[in-house]
């Protein structure tokens, strides 16, 4: 496996300084290499997003990560306004290959209606588990993961991981993906 972790971040140009203290958190508290990807849509030459129900320029284009890194490896993804309070190397060491993705199974429920931007804040099944997600890229289900695929689904599918059995997705400690204001205090 690489020794170089790589992080797919959700950018939007909104939330620029939300990203760079993002990036800069993991920086800080790395023990190994790291290599970022932003997901900035206006650089992505395949892909063009089409839904116009989001509440950020990623909201779609996070799904990308498997076709990104060409189907191939592993890869983190994380939506950019996020901390990291602990050394990545430690979630990157949780990889495990009988997983297609690893995530924080919240069971959450939404408390307020309006996201930041004043977009609708939905509630539904599997809410949050796509903002901070450990990708095996190379598992055979994300190869329906094209550019055009994704332009052709909807949030809930894509939200959901519908495109995967349940017993593929594996689970993270809620300490990595904790919400603020949701829930207790993070011990990481």
């Amino acid at each position: 496996m690489s020794n170089i972790v790589d992080i797919v971040v959700g950018f939007d140009q909104r939330e620029a300084v939300a990203y760079h203290t993002f990036v800069q958190s993991i920086v800080y508290n790395s023990s190994i290499p790291v290599r970022f990807l932003p997901l900035n849509t206006k650089s992505l030459s395949d892909y063009t997003e089409v839904h116009d129900d989001g509440s950020n320029d990623f909201i779609y284009s996070r799904f990308l990560v498997p076709h990104l890194m060409n189907y191939n490896g592993w890869a983190i993804y994380a939506d950019g306004d996020m901390v990291c309070k602990e050394d990545i190397k430690k979630l990157w060491d949780q990889r495990d290959k009988k997983f297609a993705v690893q995530v924080v199974k919240h069971d959450y429920k939404t408390k307020i209606k309006n996201k930041y931007w004043g977009n609708k804040n939905e509630d539904y099944p599997r809410k949050n588990w796509s903002s901070l997600i450990l990708w095996n890229c190379g598992h055979p289900s994300h190869k329906i993961l094209t550019p055009n695929f994704i332009q052709q689904q909807t949030g809930a599918f894509l939200h959901r991981f519908s495109w995967i059995k349940d017993h593929e997705i594996g689970e993270l400690a809620k300490e990595w993906n904790w919400l603020a204001m949701s829930t207790k205090k993070n011990k990481i």
